[in-house]
């Protein structure tokens, strides 16, 4: 086999290939075995027809057809692999120039590839974080919050306030009718919560049990969605949630400490950590910035097109893929279906470069990915879909998205490469240590949520140990097993629990 490739351009190659039949021998034997389990010749068992029969009968045109469906893919990858320059990022455009049967095959495959770039030096980039400072009031806070989960309801004989805990029975009507799924008795709600529907806040506020308000909200979702309607609230219960005292039996009771001096100064030890861990979220995603906004990368068009397309498909997802209802939508939120547009393309450009940015760092430090690394992000991720480790790796195996999350472990791994080279300092510009948080020298990336970073930069740099997952554990100290309270304090009502998409590993 032949090849050469030619550069048509900073991210497009346009390979040429001939393969002379002598090499396409073991093609053709699958070619006529395959064929031959596939028809049926009088005189002749099922797969034992010759060739010379199933040339006479079918024609050379389709075994010809076969023959290059296998072998040109192959012979593609073949010519790839031998050009040590050449690293495709796209499915190739294959075109066959010329066939001549007992002779040779040509084609030519026009493939993007992964562009020249050259980096900043890492040792150059300077950037600041905020400094680590846990105030009197924000220890207060956190021990307010571990007191609340210690709390008690108590029903209580005055209109409802901010905070409180009620029970309601709503109603709605659009236009004189009712409507049934906008009905419930007995909900459970926190004053000032919100997430319900909009205005109950105001309408609850300053009800006593056995009053009602009627106001006018718009309903969100169902038949009557966009739609005013009159909905009214009913009070039938208001109870206020008491604290425990803070003091060492609480103590006690909520931790494994026997004093509060001990535990607020666990509280406070604990937002020192958290705060050094978002000095890390901080110093990632500014050394991320840095390189680049300092790299200039062209862009593989092609890329960009099927990420601006991915992008526009998960938008009108969301309205069953209807254009007018998603027009609609913009329309309300003050946007022209062109803005989005533009700014769609601008985040597409931004993922991509970011994406190339990294793989060149990756090359750079020769940054490797062990099984055990790669193990470990699968079973993160399944965690955040809320699947099982087997049936997550099915699930992106099946959507051919194994590689991908390499590249992730892959890209993570060299941004902590960029993050211990470059320099960090706080607000006065001193030096900032990072590298107790950094994991091991070699950079062992650490899983992080996804919607930690939800900007496609630091989506594809999501290598800071998870330090924002890790602090609102780490704010709250080991708890005691905490007494049974009243069955209203599942008041969290309100809140909606947001499924992975599980379709989209």
């Amino acid at each position: 086999m032949k090849s050469t490739v030619e550069h048509i351009g900073p991210t497009r190659v346009k390979l040429t290939v001939e393969v002379p039949f002598d090499e396409l021998k073991p093609d053709f034997d699958r070619a006529y075995k395959k064929i031959a389990q596939q028809v049926r010749i009088p005189g002749f068992r099922p797969g034992k027809a010759p060739a010379r029969i199933l040339d006479a009968r079918l024609g050379r045109g389709v075994v010809l057809d076969e023959v290059l469906n296998a072998a040109v893919p192959a012979k593609y990858s073949e010519a790839v692999a031998a050009a040590d320059d050449v690293k495709p990022i796209g499915q190739p455009n294959i075109e066959v120039t010329e066939l001549a049967d007992g002779d040779k095959v040509a084609f030519t495959a026009e493939v993007d590839v992964r562009p020249e770039i050259t980096l900043p030096e890492l040792d150059g980039i300077t950037v600041q974080v905020d400094d680590v400072e846990v105030t009197d009031e924000q220890v207060t806070e956190q021990l307010d919050q571990l007191r609340a989960r210690f709390g008690t309801l108590t029903g209580v004989e005055r209109a409802a306030q901010a905070d409180d805990f009620v029970q309601i029975d709503l109603s709605a009507a659009v236009d004189g009718k009712e409507i049934e799924e906008a009905t419930t008795t007995g909900y459970s709600y926190q004053v000032g919560q919100g997430g319900l529907i909009d205005g109950i806040d105001e309408a609850i506020t300053g009800l006593s049990a056995g009053e009602e308000k009627t106001f006018t909200s718009k309903l969100v979702a169902g038949e009557y969605a966009d739609q005013d309607a009159e909905v009214t609230v009913k009070v039938t219960a208001v109870k206020e949630r008491q604290l425990p005292d803070a003091d060492d039996e609480f103590a006690q009771l909520a931790s494994e400490f026997d004093t509060l001096d001990e535990l607020t100064a666990d509280l406070r030890e604990r937002l020192g950590r958290v705060r050094r861990m978002e000095q890390v979220t901080q110093a990632r995603d500014k050394v991320l910035d840095e390189i680049v906004d300092n790299t200039e990368v062209p862009l593989p068009e092609s890329i960009v097109e099927a990420e601006v397309e991915s992008r526009h498909h998960d938008a009108v997802h969301a309205f069953d893929h209807s254009d007018e209802q998603f027009d609609e939508f913009l329309e309300k939120q003050g946007k022209t279906r062109e803005e989005f547009d533009t700014e769609t393309r601008a985040e597409a450009e931004k993922s991509v470069k970011t994406r190339l940015v990294l793989d060149a760092l990756a090359d750079a430090e020769e940054v490797q990915v062990g099984d055990q690394e790669l193990t470990e992000r699968i079973i993160y991720q399944a965690q955040q879909y809320g699947m099982a480790p087997e049936e997550f790796v099915q699930r992106i195996q099946q959507a051919g998205q194994l590689g991908a999350i390499y590249s992730d472990v892959r890209r993570s791994k060299a941004l902590i490469v960029a993050v211990r080279a470059a320099t960090v300092t706080d607000a006065a510009g001193e030096p900032v240590d990072l590298s107790d948080l950094l994991g091991p020298e070699e950079g062992a990336a650490v899983a992080v949520d996804a919607e930690e970073a939800p900007e496609a930069a630091a989506e594809a740099a999501d290598s800071a140990a998870g330090a924002t997952d890790a602090a609102a554990d780490e704010a709250a100290p080991e708890v005691v097993e905490a007494p049974a309270a009243d069955d209203s304090t599942d008041a969290a009502v309100g809140t909606e629990a947001a499924g992975p998409a599980a379709g989209k590993a």
